[in-house]
């Protein structure tokens, strides 16, 4: 399973970046909000960290037309390539936009899903990666890890071209869960990114590796 940031706060994507084997990012208008400021200032340092990874960005016109020259626009203004996905809710008119703009050359990431239909309908419009949002579907009392699990089954079955991208996460458990039930890949915001890489026990084990050392790693370097 790939690992992408979901988030759009440039100094925690320096730090990931940094070290953690990133392989894109993902945002829409809840996270670019929550940086408080414009899409036009935002984007050019996305687009300058991420480089040729991916970055997924949403579309939020409401007609499907409108979302295709959307997509399109973000493509020429910021000279985006194949690293490129505009995200598209799976809504009728969504629906309808996605091979509109696979048509333009451009991919597609469907997004806010919640059932394995929706997943299915939307690979079959074309999309490259489905995202389906985990925690939001365990906050219904419904089962997000196995929403997941039935996408990627189905997807295997049919032999479509399309992966999943699970979204919407709480904690690390829930991201250790889908890729145990195979998903290709998984968007994370910074917190939980951070937890999930690091354990108490590898700081106490480090530290003991440096004490044991002294005295015995006597060869310069």
């Amino acid at each position: 399973m790939i690992y992408l940031a979901d988030t759009a706060n440039v100094e925690e994507l320096k730090k990931l970046f940094y070290y953690f084997p990133l392989e894109g990012v993902t945002t829409n208008p809840t996270i670019l909000a929550a940086e408080k400021k414009p899409m036009s200032q935002i984007m050019p340092k996305l687009v300058e960290l991420v480089g040729d990874k991916m970055l997924h960005v949403q579309m939020i016109s409401n007609k499907a037309e409108d979302m295709v020259r959307e997509a399109v626009a973000y493509k020429k203004m910021y000279d985006l390539g194949d690293n490129y996905f505009a995200k598209i809710p799976v809504t009728e008119e969504g629906y309808r936009a996605m091979p509109m703009i696979k048509d333009k050359g451009i991919n597609v990431t469907a997004t806010a899903i919640f059932t394995q239909q929706q997943a299915l309908v939307a690979a079959r419009a074309g999309a490259d990666w489905v995202a389906p949002y985990v925690n939001r579907l365990d906050n219904i009392s419904s089962h997000g890890i196995e929403v997941v699990g039935n996408i990627v089954e189905n997807i295997k079955r049919y032999n479509l071209n399309t992966g999943v991208l699970a979204a919407s996460f709480k904690t690390v458990d829930q991201v250790h869960r889908v890729s145990m039930m195979g998903s290709q890949a998984a968007t994370v915001g910074f917190e939980i990114l951070e937890r999930l890489r690091s354990h108490p026990m590898t700081d106490t084990s480090v530290e003991w590796f440096e004490n044991d050392a002294k005295g015995i790693y006597d060869i310069d370097f």
